[in-house]
């Protein structure tokens, strides 16, 4: 009895200071996800049963024990029309509102610095090459963006103070000043989103929660190590607030690189939220863990598409810009997770690095790439090309690999218009040497034919080839049919 009274009081005391609220995206200037059903949540007192009203659909709900409640929209079509999204409680005159809310696509923008790489910023070195211009003539108010803080937590957490705001230089620079990061929205996530809009004119949609000299540890959520028992270490490790040094394991160097801590603090709030996919920017510093990063890609992404609620929620990454040898392997694990994962597709960077900088800063051309997966697989775009080249069979005749690939025609383009380097042949003994391209060059800078022929003169008997695995890392050659470069690859063949 005595329990039941207790009980009671604390129910009594939540009712008599709770108030309606709306959970973290459904503020002012949102935009909500189309053709989908979308969660609409928040808390208010206990028991107390709401109405929401958007787009002239009315759902209902009931708070639970702990004030918490949810209702789902049914799917619409995309909107222009700033509408009003109203919760209003059955049980008194409270009401909740969020205005000026549009309908259209909404995407998940996350990963380490080169996604987190501002549009303008006041070093010279970290930011987009045409961030400043970009800032001075971008007015869109169709596109939106909510950029959450640096933040980490042990627990998941349901709350982040941080507002929507349109594609406006006075926005996003506002966005910069009031950020204890400094930080604008991602120069990638800015160039992705007007890319969309281009072509599809509706509205769009980012969520921007990105950290430089993170690992993919801390962005996992805790729901994505299950049944990944490669990962056992990492999803039985005991997340704390009084992390130190000896609990480093693998890329975990700092309390706020443990697992799942950066998706308690910066992603969780905004799950289940309605959204078409993510794209995703990170490696370097899971750069030595190429043997498993594949299964931590995987991990990353079964545990967003369930805490989001969509099993067919699409992931487009970037794969790691030429600068390190020690990236060569974790580009390759990075191709192996796009090929076990029907949702997942990755764009290169084997052309567009910079081998004095681990941020290169002209990020329009990646977020194209970005984009050119979205328009294909998910906007009904067919007759767009947005892989690049992938080796389909090999043969090796004499001292030379004739390499085939998928659906490509060849060019290749150096600045000082010298021959196509990267290509790299072993024989039996597993010791690489330079190789040269010997399709015949016509037309300035064409491949004749759809094939490559590569040989090296100091391996008369060839078993083994790569592509981009030692300096300078950059590629130079082409699909003539998408303008997308050669990726990194490598064929090895047993030696003994």
């Amino acid at each position: 009895m005595k329990k039941a009274l207790f009980f009671l009081t604390i129910v009594l005391a939540f009712q008599a200071s709770a108030e309606i609220k709306l959970g973290t995206p459904f503020k002012d200037h949102a935009v909500l996800q189309r053709e989908m059903p979308v969660t609409i949540w928040g808390t208010a007192n206990v028991k107390e049963r709401l109405e929401i009203t958007f787009a002239e659909q009315i759902a209902k709900a009931e708070a639970d024990y702990n004030g918490n409640w949810k209702a789902t929209l049914a799917p619409m079509h995309a909107s222009k029309e700033p509408r009003t999204l109203l919760v209003r409680s059955f049980d008194s005159d409270e009401k909740k509102e969020a205005n000026d809310i549009l309908v259209g696509e909404v995407w998940l923008a996350s990963g380490q610095s080169n996604m987190e790489c501002p549009l303008w910023d006041d070093g010279v070195r970290y930011r987009d090459a045409y961030g400043k211009m970009m800032l001075t003539i971008t007015q869109n108010n169709y596109i939106r963006f909510i950029k959450p803080h640096r933040a980490w937590n042990v627990q998941p957490q349901k709350d982040i103070n941080c507002q929507w705001r349109p594609f406006t230089g006075e926005a996003i620079t506002e966005c910069h000043d009031q950020s204890p990061d400094k930080k604008t929205i991602s120069a990638i996530a800015f160039y992705y989103a007007l890319q969309l809009y281009a072509s599809l004119e509706i509205p769009i949609g980012i969520i921007d929660a990105s950290w430089g000299g993170t690992n993919i540890d801390a962005w996992t959520p805790r729901s994505g190590y299950e049944n990944h028992p490669t990962l056992k270490a990492f999803a039985e490790y005991p997340v704390t607030n009084k992390w130190d040094q000896s609990m480093a394991l693998g890329a975990i160097t700092w309390f706020h690189e443990q697992p799942t801590v950066l998706w308690n603090a910066m992603v969780n709030p905004f799950a289940p939220y309605a959204a078409r996919g993510m794209i995703w920017y990170q490696g370097c510093q899971n750069s030595f863990e190429h043997e498993i990063y594949a299964d931590k890609m995987q991990a990353l992404y079964d545990g967003w598409k369930k805490e989001f609620q969509n099993p067919n929620l699409k992931i487009y990454f970037v794969e790691l810009a030429p600068f390190d040898d020690q990236y060569y392997r974790l580009r390759l694990a990075q191709h192996k997770f796009a090929e076990q994962e029907k949702n997942a597709a990755f764009v290169s960077t084997a052309d567009i690095g910079n081998f004095y900088d681990v941020h290169p800063n002209k990020k329009e051309i990646v977020a194209r790439r970005l984009a050119l997966h979205a328009l294909r697989n998910d906007y009904g775009r067919s007759d767009i090309i947005a892989d690049s080249p992938k080796l389909t069979k090999y043969i090796i005749e004499g001292d030379k690999f004739i390499l085939s690939f998928d659906n490509h025609n060849w060019y290749y383009y150096n600045d000082d218009r010298s021959e196509p380097k990267g290509f790299e042949i072993a024989g039996a003994d597993g010791e690489f040497h330079p190789a040269k391209l010997l399709n015949e060059t016509h037309n300035d800078s064409q491949l004749k034919g759809t094939q490559l022929i590569v040989s090296s003169p100091e391996v008369k008997n060839p078993k083994s080839l790569r592509y981009l695995a030692q300096p300078p890392y950059e590629g130079s050659i082409f699909s003539e049919d998408s303008n997308l470069p050669l990726p990194p690859f490598e064929i090895i063949n047993e030696t003994n």
